[in-house]
């Protein structure tokens, strides 16, 4: 029950960077108020809720989870929203982070804590 709990911080937390993160580039190097709140407020819940998240899971899951999916979801909403270009080797190199994280959750013994 308390590792499923921590899987929610963990997915607050990965909301919450890429919130941070896609608002960063619309602070304009946080000169505008708002999009440089959100950063930092964004940036302030997620390593909370990444610090709730170690309490039970092995760093190195929680961070390769934490890094792969943030990539994938910052990279898409950039797409979506902000006019950037993902080529054939952009999606595949994605494909191998977002495959590796798999692996790791389900075969991985030597991770756990």
């Amino acid at each position: 029950m308390e590792r499923d709990v921590n899987y929610l911080y963990l997915a607050i937390a990965i909301v919450s960077e890429v919130i941070a993160t896609s608002f960063m580039k619309e602070s304009n190097g946080f000169t505008k108020l708002v999009p440089s709140l959100v950063t930092v407020i964004g940036y302030g819940v997620a390593f909370y809720c990444l610090s709730l998240t170690l309490r039970t899971i092995p760093t190195g899951i929680a961070y390769a989870i934490w890094s792969g999916l943030g990539i994938v979801l910052i990279s898409g909403i950039a797409w979506l929203f902000q006019g950037q270009k993902l080529d054939v080797a952009t999606m595949i190199g994605m494909g191998l982070i977002v495959s590796g994280v798999i692996v790791m959750n389900l075969f991985s013994t030597s991770l756990a804590h």
